[in-house]
């Protein structure tokens, strides 16, 4: 079966894709914003790759983000699959897209920490194996609203089990304090992180990052300029400093999100970064976003890729989270032995630009 990389011609296709299992659709502003993203534009990879059909035109697709890496002065890359896609009719294509995007050359890892239960069997065929070993099944996720989770559970039944409920039911479970900003008193220490520039207080922090001895997705101020223009989002991501002396030794990324119809709206925690020699940072902004969570409109936090030494720094907090996950959604292949330096949380792979945001109510 050919593939060939995606190009912008693919636009309506590849939406028709994405449309018919529900998944969020990019407009070409957003395919564009993820071109220019540092690390694809760096190394000029594809967005995605593409099985053709008998017509010239895609009838399957794999998504392909190319992440800047960073130890100290040395810069890497890796690249994370993300959003694949084979209808019925293009059975067994997944086979000759992830060996194309296997194929890829001058990076130091192949990996997707997003596999569904249904694609995590395909990764091993492949040469990826679980990783993080450890935690490469695990999610985390902190329940503050339970009724509202009951009552999605119903409705979950129900679409399940009616097309024709799932066709005319509508937006559910949407709660409009998500549209009210982010209103919310932190606790003393910890506080929005708004300005991005290189010579601000977070350009410090990334520079502090830096000089610690460890392999880390980039976090500079660039990237992070860039991932808050999302022109698809309806919000940018909340950023928090956990502040020491003024400087931000500590920092989060959040989005409140909603992956379907009648899923409740859920703050996902996208990154939770700390100098090595601050231990109170990580368990106080994990608490601090699981406290504001109502008040942003959220009835659950989750926290969908989980490293042992994330896990670890959380401490207590984690102790009343529940388990989630179990199909082993993180694989990896390496060239050469993996990294033990590399700490990866949800920010490292897909999650911040393909979960599907909370929509805008009308």
């Amino acid at each position: 079966m050919p593939v060939r990389p995606f190009h912008f011609d693919d636009l309506s296709d590849v939406a028709a894709l994405h449309r018919r299992v529900g998944w969020p659709m990019r407009s070409e502003a957003g395919w564009r914003w993820m071109a220019a993203a540092p690390g694809q534009a760096e190394t000029g990879a594809p967005l995605g790759l593409v099985l053709i059909g008998d017509d010239d035109r895609p009838t399957a697709f794999l998504g392909n983000m190319v992440r800047r890496f960073r130890r100290g002065d040395e810069t890497l890359y890796g690249a994370t699959g993300h959003s694949i896609i084979v209808p019925p009719e293009a059975r067994g294509g997944s086979r000759f897209l992830i060996d194309t995007f296997m194929a890829q050359r001058g990076l130091f890892a192949r990996y997707t920490f997003n596999a569904n239960a249904r694609s995590a069997p395909l990764y091993g065929r492949h040469g990826l194996s679980p990783w993080p070993q450890e935690t490469a099944g695990l999610k985390l996720s902190w329940v503050v609203d339970p009724v509202a989770c009951v009552m999605a559970k119903a409705l979950r039944w129900g679409v399940d089990r009616s097309p024709i409920l799932a066709r005319s039911i509508g937006e559910r479970l949407t709660n409009p304090r998500v549209d009210r900003g982010h209103a919310v008193e932190w606790p003393e220490g910890i506080a929005p992180v708004t300005d991005f520039s290189d010579s601000s207080a977070y350009g410090v922090f990334w520079e502090e990052l830096l000089s610690e001895p460890r392999l880390m997705a980039d976090r500079s101020p660039e990237t992070l300029r860039w991932l808050m223009a999302d022109p698809d989002a309806p919000r940018p991501p909340l950023a928090l400093g956990f502040l020491r002396e003024g400087r931000i030794t500590g920092f989060a990324l959040a989005l409140v999100t909603k992956g379907d119809i009648v899923q409740v709206p859920s703050l996902e925690i996208l990154d939770l970064q700390a100098l090595e020699a601050e231990e109170a940072a990580i368990p106080a902004l994990a608490r601090a976003l699981i406290v504001a969570a109502p008040r942003l409109g959220a009835a659950k936090v989750r926290l969908q890729m989980v490293s042992p030494n994330v896990l670890d720094r959380l401490g207590s907090v984690a102790k009343p989270a529940r388990r989630e996950g179990g199909w082993g959604h993180c694989h990896a292949l390496f060239e050469g032995v993996a990294p033990d330096d590399w700490s990866p949380t949800p920010f490292d792979g897909d999650y911040p630009v393909c979960l599907r945001p909370a929509p805008k109510r009308a």
